[in-house]
């Protein structure tokens, strides 16, 4: 091969890269996904992700986006390594984020690449995400926008960290509450705790994709299940486990097709007697209840005792000393954050209508608690 042709392999490889990070910051994930051949792989092994294909580059990467509130990346040339219609390469990242849960940070990392050669052009054929630094610290910045100020620097709860990152926490050393936080293992096996003595089935899963496991055992096929509206189901992946599969008989979607005015009816009494429920909860306190906030109230019936069995998927930082610091959570950091997507989805704010405490399970084995060690959801 020429020296031209090489020259012209390597203005085009970088031109490849170079699209990449601009379709990950416009957010065009299609575009993104056309960048790779149709069986290409991306992983991500810090973040235990692996996209294989066009299609589960497009849809996964829509899903990790969709937990954005920000995300900035910065990329910078690496090596090329040519060998015919292949090629090898690096290239450094510098990338900046916060997720709308208000976890954020900076990390510096490589994509190990391998390249080919197709009618199309030079496409990815892998690509390897190895994060090299990360920086769980809260940034203090904002994206600007109508909700910069409910991220600004120096307010209390406007960010939070990475669940792991050795922090102490918050209640133990006297600081101001910040709802992002995930709870203490000792705060974690006291809510646990009071949840079993309260009549409530209670475990303690060390993040989401084990509760997206754990869901599959604890749902029989051909249940009718009712997937509450949640931020948690959304990003771990389980509302779409539910919803989209033949597995289950799904509630939502069906009622999503119902017409309102003339079947509203069916639509109450399918959403509220279910099978099983599966949603999530605004807090949880150390006592062992369960704090639910709602705007229509649409899905409190089936958590107070409609459903015939009701599974809430909870992350660590919705545990709470006590019911008031529980309500404090519902008013100054769950609801701004739902306030900003419905606002972003619907074009207006949320509100706390109705409110369900539930302090106890009188019926053995109808409710259970999947408690995380991992911060997720509002």
């Amino acid at each position: 091969m020429n020296d031209f042709q090489e020259i012209a392999d390597r203005v085009e490889i970088e031109a490849l890269r170079g699209e990449f990070t601009d379709a990950a910051m416009m957010r065009d994930r299609s575009r993104l996904a056309a960048l790779f051949t149709p069986d290409a792989v991306l992983r991500m092994p810090n973040v235990s992700v692996e996209f294989i294909g066009r299609e589960e580059i497009r849809t996964g990467g829509e899903r990790l986006q969709s937990q954005w509130d920000f995300f900035v990346q910065n990329s910078h040339p690496g090596t090329i390594r040519i060998d015919g219609d292949t090629a090898t390469g690096r290239t450094y990242m510098q990338e900046i984020a916060r997720l709308l849960d208000g976890r954020s940070g900076l990390n510096f990392a490589i994509y190990h690449d391998t390249y080919r050669r197709t009618p199309e052009g030079w496409k990815f054929a892998e690509r390897v995400y190895e994060v090299r630094y990360a920086d769980t610290t809260p940034l203090g910045g904002s994206a600007p926008g109508p909700d910069a100020q409910e991220h600004g620097s120096g307010e209390a709860g406007d960010a939070g960290r990475a669940p792991g990152a050795g922090e102490a926490d918050a209640s133990a050393t006297g600081a101001a509450d910040d709802f992002s936080v995930p709870a203490s293992a000792e705060r974690l096996d006291r809510a646990i705790a009071a949840l079993r003595a309260n009549g409530f089935t209670a475990e303690l899963l060390d993040d989401a994709a084990a509760a997206r496991a754990r869901i599959k055992n604890l749902i029989p096929e051909g249940a009718g299940v009712f997937t509450g509206a949640s931020e948690t189901l959304r990003l771990s992946g389980i509302a779409q486990d539910i919803e989209a599969g033949d597995r289950y008989q799904a509630i939502r979607p069906r009622v999503l097709k119902m017409d309102r005015a003339t079947e509203f009816d069916q639509i109450r009494r399918l959403m509220a007697t279910p099978d099983v429920l599966v949603a999530s909860v605004a807090a949880v306190t150390e006592t062992g209840s369960l704090v639910i906030a709602s705007g229509s109230g649409s899905q409190l019936p089936a958590s107070a005792g409609g459903a015939a069995r009701a599974i809430w998927v909870v992350g660590a930082q919705k545990v709470v000393p006590d019911l008031s610091t529980a309500l404090r959570r519902v008013e100054e950091h769950a609801l701004p954050l739902e306030t900003a997507r419905a606002q972003a989805v619907y074009g207006q704010p949320s509100a706390v209508n109705r409110l369900l405490v539930l302090n106890a399970e009188p019926q053995p084995g109808r409710g259970t608690v999947l408690l995380l060690r991992e911060a997720i959801g509002f």
